[in-house]
């Protein structure tokens, strides 16, 4: 009997060892919201796409397309906030403090620079992440959504898995760009900078909070934690793949 016992758990190919638990996924209600905020974020990105080429055609030149897409562009950014949410309460396996890293670096560029620094606006370097972005996100809430549905089809993997390598770098470049172009009219308006005296003997200079974040991007967040950021990505989306 005890023999008998024995050998069933070799079968397994566990030896004498439990089969390893499968993580659990989230519950019916948590993954119905999930396919709702994806295809919402979706189409979202969408728009922002559809956006930029009915301008271009309109205009006849890529030079300030952000202010047709300008509206959308920070409600959805915006409402990648959520995420972070979905983190924090375990409705995804993903890192809260990576998804925040990436979600609040974004938010910040929508509304601390591109929106508060108006002289950038028709800056080709906002077009660029603004391409980059959105490509990037219509891909993968695409994925996300698909995976929730146990239906992905290749091509969207394919692009999930490949096409980051190109656009993670063109990204960063036109934040970088972006930023740089904001500086000397941070300096000149004094935009969001404290100085003293004041009552709180507090000081802030935002000009050069603006260079400490460029040198954050140089040269490891450039080269490693972009790089590595997807392909953390993709092996949680390899997780969330095993869920569902």
């Amino acid at each position: 009997m005890a023999a008998g016992g024995g050998g069933s758990r070799a079968d397994n190919g566990y030896g004498s060892q439990p089969p390893p638990r499968r993580r659990k996924g989230p519950g019916a209600l948590a993954t119905a919201y999930l396919v709702i905020y994806n295809v919402v974020m979706t189409a979202g990105w969408l728009v922002i796409a559809v956006g930029l080429v009915r301008a271009y055609l309109a205009k006849g030149s890529y030079h300030s397309l952000y202010y047709s897409i300008e509206k959308p562009l920070k409600f959805f950014q915006t409402g990648a906030l959520l995420e972070i949410l979905h983190c924090a309460f375990g409705i995804v396996p993903s890192s809260v403090v990576l998804t925040a890293f990436q979600v609040m670096s974004r938010v910040f560029l929508t509304w601390a620079v591109t929106h508060s620094v108006k002289e950038v606006q028709t800056e080709d370097s906002v077009l660029l992440f603004v391409v980059a972005w959105t490509i990037t996100e219509i891909i993968r809430y695409s994925f996300y959504t698909f995976s929730l549905l146990n239906h992905l089809p290749y091509l969207i993997k394919w692009a999930r898995y490949t096409l980051f390598i190109v656009l993670y770098p063109m990204g960063v470049s036109g934040e970088l760009l972006t930023i740089y172009a904001a500086l000397p009219f941070v300096r000149q308006s004094g935009l969001y900078s404290i100085s003293l005296p004041n009552k709180y003997n507090f000081s802030f200079d935002y000009y050069t909070f603006l260079i400490l974040i460029m040198i954050s991007y140089i040269p490891s967040a450039f080269l490693h934690d972009r790089i590595a950021c997807g392909i953390q990505e993709m092996q949680e989306d390899e997780l969330l793949l095993h869920l569902f």
